[in-house]
């Protein structure tokens, strides 16, 4: 039986590497946002630059939740291992996103990016489902938000 110390860290470890990506694509965004993406035309549906910063922490502790259900539960099985690879393969697509299109100020290597994490994403949802409901549920706002992400960053990639 999993202890209470044990579930704890593994909660906590859970958060810190879904907002490590997060930091880690902050590292390319800030100086991006202010002197390359503000230049770039954008379509009007396009939230203002204040809105991803909160979206984006909150969908890294939903994400770090997820991942939290899936550790905690002491059954291995090919399914939670697989969970595992596909999460951590769309956490670092997620991660280099930022990369990709602002550190490399390309909206295409970026557009590359986002579709196949579109793809992972929906893979992870599928193994989370199941494993559990809970952990399926907390992943469908990132994969909204992606799905959006992924047709502006099109039409940005359109448009410029």
């Amino acid at each position: 039986m999993i202890s209470y110390v044990q579930k704890v860290l593994k909660f906590i470890i859970s958060i810190i590497i879904c907002q490590s990506a997060g930091i880690f694509g902050s590292l390319f965004t800030f100086d991006s946002i202010s002197d390359w993406y503000v230049t770039l035309e954008k379509p009007a549906f396009a939230p203002p630059n204040w809105i991803f910063g909160p979206v984006w922490i909150t969908l890294y502790f939903l994400m770090g939740l997820s991942l939290y259900i899936v550790w905690k539960d002491e059954l291995k099985s090919k399914t939670r291992n697989a969970f595992f690879v596909v999460f951590g393969i769309q956490l670092i697509l997620n991660a280099l996103w930022s990369f990709l299109f602002f550190g490399l100020r390309s909206p295409f290597l970026g557009l590359l990016d986002i579709i196949l994490l579109d793809i992972m994403v929906i893979v992870t949802i599928i193994y989370a489902n199941s494993i559990s409901k809970l952990a399926m549920i907390l992943l469908i706002p990132y994969l909204i938000w992606i799905v959006f992400a992924s047709f502006l960053n099109y039409v940005i990639f359109l448009v410029n």
